[in-house]
């Protein structure tokens, strides 16, 4: 694998097995994609390096820290100016309960994951969205429960070129 070369077939079965397992050891992975250890630890360190590999890290239950209630929470803005957006996005930068903050476009301009330890603190955190000067509207989406939690999937064919 040469770097400015992207994706080949061997980076893509990496990927997918530290999706299904992140605390893999580096001898493992090398057995499972067909490779010695020295190379595949250089390909994962490659991987980090340019990106692809965002993060390593643990996914953790929610409740068992005593964030009982979930909610994505769409935000509109008063204008979509880039210091109106710029704003909002620090803003929400500082609040430690917002996990996810997506831009988009269309009606909403920004949906958040919101965590709460219960529904009194969700309303607090709501009326804080709200009293922000560049929020024209939100509305909020409890989360009754989870049906579907998949790791990315992984295309067959390595892309032609990765993103800059």
């Amino acid at each position: 694998m040469i770097e400015d070369q992207g994706l080949d077939g061997v980076d893509l079965k990496i990927l997918s097995e530290l999706q299904k397992d992140g605390r893999i050891r580096n001898n493992e992975l090398a057995s499972r994609v067909g490779i010695s250890p020295p190379p595949c630890l250089r390909r994962v360190r490659s991987l980090l390096r340019r990106g692809v590999i965002r993060a390593i890290r643990a996914t953790l239950d929610e409740r068992h820290l005593g964030y009982e209630v979930i909610s994505f929470v769409s935000i509109q803005l008063k204008r979509q100016t880039p210091a109106a957006i710029d704003a909002f996005e620090a803003a929400i930068m500082a609040e430690p309960r917002v996990q996810q903050c997506w831009r988009l476009s269309g009606d909403t301009d920004f949906l958040l994951k919101c965590l709460a330890p219960n529904v009194e603190a969700m309303h607090r955190q709501l009326l804080r969205f709200a009293g922000m000067p560049e929020v024209l509207a939100i509305r909020s989406f409890p989360v009754l429960g989870l049906s579907k939690d998949e790791p990315l999937p992984i295309p067959e064919d390595p892309p032609t070129a990765l993103p800059k």
